[in-house]
């Protein structure tokens, strides 16, 4: 499923593309996604000019002018960008055709991801109004983690993913974040010392860094705005590595299921 670096690596890949540009024409082949898709949206957006593409967590925000167009890529969503008229694909579900010709395209095979609209004030919309902060802002506090988890006694690796407390820490992340702060996927969130707090919460920001830096992780189905995949997995400390050595000390790297989720330690390194 594309996280947060994948859907910011998308966003910094269709922005100059489609930015100040006015949509001519939306075309529609499968209103059919994890909400349907509305059926006005046409109508909404074509004469609209793109004025900024933001992100917020793993949602992509397009501000048209008289509302905002809010993807989700799902499990296996893409969008990339043609300079000209390409014969759909299988699975290519939504095109936002530009007034220079250029086509936003929408792919998604598994039919998981959105495609919403909100004519009004999309910070106040149900899908991006209770998020948490955004762990790469600048402005977060330094004791921030260590504050909103003192009542907290749940394992810290699914304290991490709730996008109530932090948005954007999806499962790949938050087990390569926990590696490089030293801590055991396990530990209760409210046990965890105020050093280590920050240096998880550091730890998020680099990894989420990294892992934007290299085009995010492609794993199955996940491909940029050109249509290239990612290299991020390919610098994996522990996911997706069960009874590789650890790249630190050696120890087989050890797989457990927590939240119906596979979460990867090495068990000398993280205590």
């Amino acid at each position: 499923m594309p996280e947060l670096p994948e859907v910011e690596t998308t966003r910094k890949g269709i922005g100059p593309h489609i930015q100040n540009k006015q949509i001519s024409q939306v075309n529609i082949r499968h209103f059919g996604l994890r909400w349907p898709i509305p059926s006005n949206l046409a109508e909404a957006l074509e004469g609209r000019h793109v004025t900024q593409t933001l992100r917020r967590g793993k949602y992509l925000l397009l501000d048209c002018g008289n509302g905002w167009l809010i993807i989700h890529l799902g499990m296996s969503g893409s969008l990339r960008i043609l300079t000209q008229t390409e014969p759909p694909r299988k699975h290519d579900h939504v095109d936002l055709v530009f007034a220079d010709g250029s086509i936003l395209r929408y792919h998604d095979p598994r039919r998981f991801g959105a495609i919403l609209w909100e004519p009004g004030n999309v910070w106040n919309h149900p899908l991006i109004r209770e998020m948490g902060p955004e762990p790469l802002d600048p402005l977060l506090p330094a004791d921030y983690l260590y504050d909103a988890t003192r009542k907290r006694s749940q394992a810290i690796k699914q304290v991490i993913m709730d996008s109530k407390l932090l948005v954007g820490v999806g499962n790949i992340y938050a087990s390569e974040a926990l590696f490089r702060a030293r801590i055991h996927p396990a530990t209760a969130a409210n046990r965890i010392s105020k050093q280590r707090c920050q240096r998880l919460q550091q730890a998020i920001r680099q990894t989420l860094q990294s892992a934007i830096d290299t085009g995010g992780s492609t794993l199955r189905d996940y491909v940029n705005s050109r249509g290239d995949s990612g290299y991020f997995q390919l610098q994996h400390l522990v996911y997706d590595r069960t009874e590789q050595p650890c790249r630190v000390c050696g120890t087989p790297i050890r797989q457990i299921r927590q939240g119906q989720r596979s979460t990867f330690f090495c068990s000398h390194c993280q205590n």
